[in-house]
């Protein structure tokens, strides 16, 4: 089992180092369109409606920066993956970006050569169980038939968990979500753990969402972000400073309402007029058109009206901002300055 995880690391490794070496940049232009890896359904990330277009928090994120590169939010190809394939998309070129709830580690950002390019949501691993099964805590589990995505950090944190704490569990492998979903609603395993983003997503597609509790312990940290490939410095400063543009927006008070309106000329607040463009040459450092930000902004608004247009608590996933709140707010959402 040691021998095939670090073949298949070394083999990821080896197609991130060859898909590198061309400008990702270039190849978006040329192409017309961004490639973006998202998960393969995860309501209020990212998941199709009903007509078959992408909408989401996650997917907001690949259409920033498809505006800030193309000019086009809408110029995104979305290519599906599981904890599985991802990492084999991203090396291998047959996406440009991850932005499908991917944990920041060690391992991921050393050994398989990826770059992540900020936190855009800070989680942790939790566990939901029905109510019937009358648990108050996860470390009331012992024995318990556990759904859980191979592939993910999810699987590491969980084995941990259980050891730590002298109990049993019986892992029930999944490949996506709808998967785990479908299990675990069928009583096939007892719980089902995830980050706990992910349960409250799940949970609000029940059609009973109140038989169901998410446990109170979180066992994980879970920093998520999008991430790119090593090798490709430029391209990973645009993803950045495409995911920076979205939170100092929401700091300075940039919305996708009044964005419009600000870029017509420069404002009396220096770091918006450079955010913006209608100062400075931040755009040109960046191989992008002045505007690059606002038209990234105006693609699906700031990261507040991310949040709260997709996953916060006027939605049914209903996911107070806590952590991802502004630094402001008291929250860990944090943006160097645009200068």
């Amino acid at each position: 089992m040691k021998k095939s995880v670090i073949l298949g690391a070394l083999t990821v490794a080896g197609l991130a180092a060859g898909a590198a070496s061309a400008a990702t940049l270039d190849d978006v232009r040329a192409r017309g369109k961004l490639n973006c890896g998202v998960t393969t359904g995860l309501t209020g990330f990212a998941a199709p409606d009903a007509n078959g277009v992408w909408e989401g928090f996650d997917v907001g994120m690949c259409r920033a920066v498809a505006a800030a590169v193309l000019g086009d939010a809408t110029a995104v190809e979305f290519v599906p993956t599981t904890g599985q394939t991802r990492f084999t998309a991203l090396a291998s070129g047959e996406v440009d970006m991850l932005a499908r709830n991917t944990t920041w580690t060690f391992s991921r950002d050393v050994d398989l050569k990826f770059e992540f390019t900020g936190v855009n949501y800070y989680d942790g691993q939790g566990f939901i169980v029905p109510r019937s099964l009358g648990v108050s805590s996860a470390k009331d589990l012992d024995g318990a038939t556990v759904c859980i995505q191979t592939g993910t950090t999810t699987e590491l944190n969980l084995a941990d968990f259980f050891r730590a704490n002298n109990i049993s569990y019986e892992p029930v492998p999944i490949e996506t979500n709808a998967e785990g979903q479908q299990l675990y609603l069928a009583g096939s395993c007892d719980t089902y753990t995830t980050d706990a983003s992910g349960l409250a997503a799940t949970r609000a597609t029940f059609e009973n969402p109140g038989d169901h509790v998410i446990l109170p312990e979180i066992i994980s940290k879970e920093p998520l972000g999008p991430l790119v490939r090593h090798g490709d410095n430029e391209w990973g400063d645009i993803v950045r400073w495409t995911l920076n543009a979205l939170v100092t927006a929401e700091e300075l008070g940039v919305t996708s309402a009044n964005v419009a309106e600000l870029a017509a000329g420069p404002t009396g607040n220096p770091e918006v007029n450079r955010l913006l463009g209608t100062e400075g040459e931040l755009g040109a450092m960046l191989g992008l058109e002045a505007d690059w930000a606002v038209k990234a902004i105006a693609a699906g608004g700031n990261y507040g009206e991310l949040f709260e247009t997709n996953i916060g608590e006027n939605t049914p996933i209903g996911l107070a901002r806590g952590l991802n709140a502004q630094w402001t707010e008291g929250g860990l959402i944090y943006s160097p300055p645009f200068r």
